[in-house]
């Protein structure tokens, strides 16, 4: 098969939005010519069409193109999984999941390949966004307990300090190649990325209590307000970004 072809084909495909399509023809190549003549193809797609075809994991079965991306492709998708605006992280938790702890894979070379690049720590911090209380915990105490809040975090000195100490919970112990697994290896295989992580995880948590906060001031505004309120629809939320022609694009 000319490869040319089947990348100008898999580009439209993903254009048009139909992404199991395009997935089936790269799974046909790799099924008619071997993985090499896939890994290939995926070499020369732009990271944003490599992305529109792993983030939409299955976890009824086995995507050839999942189990073939290197940990240097994975890493420039998962930086501009962001565009697709997605507050549920529910595709990113999905495929960080599936491909970093695929069958043979080393996580650690993923997720290095993520910290080398720009945006890496803030993908990362968006994956943990819905357990940043346990994971705040854990960097903590060495532990997934809820903890009392006392309003006060350990700093970045005594956070790297902590990260040498012997571990409480051994890897074995949480090995659910979920959220639990990644925040262990990223706290005790790579403190710095997990630093850097944590920092724009807790600038996160700082920016949504604000915003809460907010709201709520709003809220006893309106109802001390006796006229009525307005509001036009927002776009806030929208699955897919707007399209763009840059290669850092989010395809549709």
């Amino acid at each position: 098969m000319n490869h040319l072809a089947l990348i100008e084909k898999t580009q439209s495909l993903i254009a048009a939005g139909d992404i199991v399509a395009a997935e089936f023809a790269l799974v046909e190549l790799a099924d008619t010519e071997g993985d090499a003549a896939l890994m290939v193809v995926l070499e020369q797609l732009p990271p944003k069409d490599i992305l529109a075809v792993i983030r939409e994991y299955d976890n009824s079965k086995e995507s050839v193109v999942n189990l073939l991306v290197t940990p240097e492709q994975f890493a420039r998708a998962v930086v501009i999984e962001k565009q697709y605006k997605d507050l549920t992280r529910t595709h990113l938790r999905g495929m960080v999941n599936s491909i970093i702890f695929r069958e043979g894979a080393d996580p650690l070379e993923f997720l290095n390949a993520i910290g080398d690049l720009e945006g890496g720590s803030e993908a990362l911090a968006d994956y943990f966004t819905e357990k940043w209380d346990r994971v705040e915990s854990f960097a903590c105490t060495g532990t997934f307990d809820a903890m009392r809040d006392t309003g006060e975090l350990l700093s970045k000195a005594a956070l790297l300090a902590s990260a040498y100490e012997r571990p409480q919970i051994e890897q074995d112990e949480i090995a659910d190649h979920d959220w639990m697994e990644l925040a262990w290896l990223l706290r005790y295989q790579c403190p710095d990325l997990f630093i850097e992580m944590l920092t724009v995880l807790r600038a996160k948590a700082r920016a949504h209590a604000a915003g809460l906060e907010e709201d709520e001031d709003e809220e006893e505004e309106l109802e001390e307000d006796d006229g009525k309120v307005e509001t036009g629809d927002t776009d806030r939320g929208k699955a897919t970004p707007a399209a763009r022609d840059s290669d850092e694009e989010s395809a549709i």
